[in-house]
């Protein structure tokens, strides 16, 4: 029986065409994000702590008071242990450090409605509405961290890529507790416009 199981896995997901979610088993989603994560999101998870100090430096260049209001949020070794509850969230964006000449080194983004769900041994976040919705999965880390790995759907698009099936739609990231019903998702080196983008999520009201 697990032999069926595992083929129906491997099929599945070997067969989900870009822009559609595949078609898998009940209970299929594999737990250990190291069996997920491509190369290169692997590169960016590991550099983390090296993106986020590169974008506070480009940051405070140009917007030293933004940075220090948002406190703890921008303070890289934050983090203090504990997963994210599933339910309703109010989630805002920080993009910090240009990724290229011209554009800025930091925008804030009004806060905006996300979702985090159980789906069997792991989670799955959802921005709700918007331009640019990251869909994925958290993955169990370390004591301090969760693993994001996941997918930006655009505009009018009404289902998520796959990960893993198009690099420039891939976000990879950390899930961090930073306070009392205060968590971030910190995501290194993604492929649009900055150096570090920074998620607050607290409960939606």
């Amino acid at each position: 029986m697990m032999r069926i199981f595992a083929l129906s896995l491997l099929l599945c997901l070997a067969s989900a065409a870009p822009a559609q979610k595949a078609d898998c088993p009940e209970g299929a989603a594999v737990a250990d994000w190291r069996t997920v994560v491509t190369e290169s999101d692997r590169v960016r998870l590991k550099d983390w702590r090296a993106a986020f100090t590169h974008a506070l430096e480009q940051a405070r260049s140009s917007n030293a008071a933004d940075v220090e209001n948002e406190g703890v949020l921008l303070q890289p070794d934050a983090a203090l242990g504990g997963p994210i509850p599933n339910g309703d969230y109010s989630c805002r964006v920080i993009k910090v450090g240009a990724k290229s000449e011209g554009m800025l080194n930091y925008v804030g983004y009004p806060a905006f409605g996300c979702r985090i769900s159980q789906q069997g041994d792991v989670q799955h976040f959802e921005k709700l509405s918007g331009s640019q919705r990251p869909h994925g999965t958290i993955y169990p880390g370390d004591k301090l961290r969760q693993v994001f790995l996941g997918t930006v759907v655009l505009g009018d698009e009404t289902v998520a890529y796959q990960y893993g099936r198009d690099t420039e739609r891939d976000m990879a990231g950390w899930v961090e507790r930073i306070g009392e019903q205060r968590w971030r998702l910190v995501l290194p080196y993604p492929h649009y416009e900055s150096t570090l983008d920074v998620v607050e999520l607290v409960p939606a009201t």
